[in-house]
């Protein structure tokens, strides 16, 4: 498999919304000690400015600086004591919002992932984001990582492409959650949450 050359900052949608529908097709790369860990990202959500489902939504903390950073960098946050989460700051500095990365197909790097996981399926290797992190081997180690650039990680560019992308509300939020800021690959057996929601 190819390296994927990093994505441009420059060429990142600055609004939220946008990013979130660009992202999808695009490829998150994981250096590890083993060899390199690769999927192509076939889910997305985006949490926009003033979305009471943000972590940005009351302002800067320790926990969530890295959201407030320029586009292009990694926020990677513990969800419920549990599973890390893989989200992308998405707008100007100070802004808040970000693009969590939901699902991936994987690419690269398969044994390591089944390694990781614990598991043989493909389907269920990367489909969800903490399955995804999980993975990939993501932790808070990678938060504040600039993801336009070589690194232990980055989003990379592919030349393939993603087909029809379809649109949804948002998988397990309570607030604002009739909005629709979910993207996904339409027919993808990668692309996680339940039937209803990926037709």
């Amino acid at each position: 498999m190819p390296i994927h050359r990093p994505l441009v900052r420059a060429e990142l949608p600055t609004d939220t919304t946008s990013l979130a529908r660009y992202l999808i097709g695009k490829v998150v790369m994981r250096a590890l000690p083993e060899g390199m860990v690769s999927g192509r990202i076939v889910e997305t959500e985006a949490y926009v400015v003033g979305d009471a489902a943000g972590h940005g939504y009351r302002g800067m903390t320790p926990r969530n600086r890295s959201l407030f950073l320029e586009r292009g960098h990694a926020y990677v946050y513990l969800a419920y004591g549990i599973s890390y989460m893989l989200n992308v700051s998405s707008e100007m500095p100070g802004t808040g919002t970000g693009v969590l990365i939901r699902a991936l197909e994987p690419l690269e790097g398969i044994e390591i992932m089944r390694l990781n996981r614990g598991i043989e399926r493909l389907r269920d290797l990367a489909r969800g984001p903490g399955r995804l992190a999980a993975a990939l081997r993501i932790d808070r180690s990678l938060d504040g990582l600039d993801l336009c650039r070589n690194g232990p990680l980055w989003l990379g560019r592919d030349d393939h492409e993603p087909g029809d992308i379809g649109q949804s509300v948002r998988i397990g939020i309570s607030k604002d959650a009739n909005r629709l800021l979910r993207f996904y690959v339409r027919g993808s057996e990668f692309v996680s949450g339940p039937g209803s929601l990926n037709n």
